[in-house]
């Protein structure tokens, strides 16, 4: 049996590749993440670089993601990162099909089956409602809808497209409503969080509004403050 969903509403920040999220950098926004956390009983997840991913889990005691997991299993496949090596450090899920690392329909489906098959997370990242639907049929634990022009900015998809949120969240329903739906790109604030749940939506994914924050804890308690 799976793993359950974590609990409601999810702030899961991708710590991406930016030097602010390397080695001391992670751990600083790690324990602004804890902090936050046993603050406002928030679940708070971090997605860190790989090198990463024990030294959080084990210090901290939060939630940790994989960025990406390769479709391999383990065995000659030099510089790859299969399943079983993250899960080994610590980490209960992974991101698949982020927008800067996508992947063919094939390997998505590989990636999810086998993060079920080890009673992993699947947070399946999507750009538009169709595809929205198309891969919850696939039945990963989360969609995480992310419009790409919004990524990285100051607006966030709650704001500039709030339709696309609840288009895709009815679309999920419709197909699996099993599977919950994160709001990504532009989120920012208490604000941005508090709009997308009330779009319905279990949470939210972002990552640079907290990695390059002066102070990740600041931001962090902002983005739960109206929950």
């Amino acid at each position: 049996m799976q793993i359950q969903h974590l609990k409601s509403p999810l702030i899961l920040v991708n710590l991406k590749c930016y030097k602010e999220s390397i080695g001391t950098g992670a751990h600083r926004i790690a324990r602004a993440a804890r902090e936050v956390t046993d603050e406002s009983g928030i679940t708070i997840a971090l997605a860190p670089l790989y090198p990463d991913i024990h030294p959080i889990h084990y210090h901290y005691d939060i939630p940790v993601f994989a960025q990406h997991i390769d479709p391999v299993e383990p065995g000659a496949h030099t510089g790859r990162i299969p399943l079983l090596s993250v899960k080994s450090t610590g980490a209960i899920g992974s991101l698949v099909n982020h927008s800067e690392y996508r992947l063919n329909i094939a390997d998505i489906e590989k990636n999810l089956s086998a993060l079920r098959n080890e009673n992993m997370l699947s947070c399946v990242c999507s750009n538009n409602i169709a595809t929205t639907a198309s891969l919850a049929v696939l039945g990963p634990d989360y969609v995480a809808i992310e419009p790409p022009e919004l990524i990285g900015g100051t607006v966030s998809v709650s704001e500039a497209n709030p339709e696309i949120i609840t288009g895709s969240v009815d679309a999920v329903k419709k197909v699996n409503p099993r599977v919950q739906v994160l709001t990504g790109a532009g989120i920012h604030s208490g604000k941005c969080v508090k709009t997308a749940v009330d779009l319905g939506t279990d949470g939210v994914l972002l990552a640079s509004s907290v990695v390059k924050a002066e102070d990740p804890a600041v931001v962090l308690r902002d983005l739960v403050s109206l929950l």
